[in-house]
């Protein structure tokens, strides 16, 4: 998909006393950067406790939210209880590689205050553009397409009970082993 713009894009051209305000800009913002980073190494046990916490409140969710059978969803429950320690080392790893960076870009984008309110108004203008080209599919490929989704949601059923019920037996093997 291609997106089209009614307006060219225009070139910016920067005046020369706007110069030094972006570079003490960016070395601000890498000034940000640095201050989280160094602030989740020092605070690696409350990042650590913020992160239990979501994982417990998100996984009772999402088991219960996908899985309806009372017996399965508890023994769920205890795989993701038993899971937590893997989930915390990955989660922690990966919180101090991007988090620094997301936090740092989104704090910049409440300060910035240039032209949000016009966004919405242009994406939404290259998207009815977008619909007036697409072509919509015929009556018998709509039909066969819904076919096809209603085959791969049965056959995403089966894999999810046949993974489930693997992961059970493995961890009532792996329970009655130790």
């Amino acid at each position: 998909m291609t997106i089209v713009r009614q307006k060219p894009l225009k070139t910016l051209v920067q005046p020369s006393e706007t110069l030094p305000e972006k570079d003490n800009e960016a070395e601000r913002m890498r000034d940000v950067l640095l201050l989280i980073q160094n602030l989740i190494n020092s605070e690696e046990a409350t990042v650590k406790l913020i992160l239990d916490c979501l994982y417990d409140v998100g996984s009772v969710n999402l088991i219960n939210q996908k899985i309806r059978l009372r017996p399965l969803n508890r023994v769920m429950k205890l795989i993701s209880r038993m899971s937590k320690p893997v989930f915390r080392v990955l989660a922690f790893n990966w919180f101090k590689k991007n988090c620094p960076r997301l936090i740092t870009d989104w704090l910049y984008l409440q300060i910035a205050f240039k032209g949000l309110q016009n966004i919405p108004q242009e994406i939404a203008q290259e998207v009815a553009i977008e619909a007036e080209q697409l072509q919509p599919y015929s009556l018998s490929s709509t039909e066969s397409l819904s076919l096809e989704i209603k085959h791969l949601r049965y056959q995403v059923r089966w894999l999810t009970g046949i993974s489930i019920v693997a992961i059970a037996c493995l961890g009532v093997v792996f329970n009655y082993l130790n």
